[in-house]
């Protein structure tokens, strides 16, 4: 069951820290994140699930930065969100679908226990300006029923920025 914004404001504080959290952006079933500032790039053209891929760092300026079609841009939310007994979602806003801008691509679902910020998976299907601290995104909470172990030590937990992939860590295990 999805908890309503009434119930995510409940939790504030306890079982769900968003920080900063600003009362204005809590909607009916979810709350509003917003863009940091900065982005990254990977560098090559072809990209290699077993190695370390280069990114290059970007700076959204105040007076916006144009994104280009066809291009993975990771991003993150300024905010830091720390979840216990919940299962934290993400997705893009209607908002920004509208305009062809995809927030996460991919892999919005979370961790019981995840805390850090949201790295996001940013593409566009025509070129389109963003902004640093736009409402880009929602989380959102899931209840869990049945015994769970949380996310407690993975390769993304307790991050403090911009997270490439790290699924090269995976065949370094075998």
């Amino acid at each position: 069951m999805i908890l309503s914004g009434k119930e995510i404001e409940k939790h504030i504080g306890n079982e769900i820290i968003i920080e900063p959290f600003d009362p204005s952006r809590l909607n009916p079933n979810s709350y509003n994140l917003s863009l940091a500032n900065e982005l990254l790039v990977y560098e090559n053209d072809v990209l290699d699930m077993k190695t370390p891929n280069p990114t290059r760092r970007l700076v959204i300026p105040p007076e916006g930065l144009l994104l280009e079609p066809n291009r993975l841009y990771l991003g993150r939310t300024n905010e830091f969100t720390r979840t216990d007994g919940f299962v934290p979602m993400l997705e893009g806003r209607s908002s920004t679908g509208r305009l062809g801008l995809f927030i996460h691509v991919t892999a919005g679902f979370g961790d019981v226990g995840f805390s850090g910020y949201w790295t996001l998976e940013i593409f566009c299907v025509q070129p389109i300006r963003i902004y640093p601290n736009v409402e880009i995104c929602q989380i959102y909470y899931h209840d869990i029923h049945g015994e769970y172990e949380p996310y407690q030590s993975g390769k993304y937990q307790n991050n403090t920025g911009i997270q490439p992939s790290l699924l090269y860590q995976d065949f370094e295990k075998n």
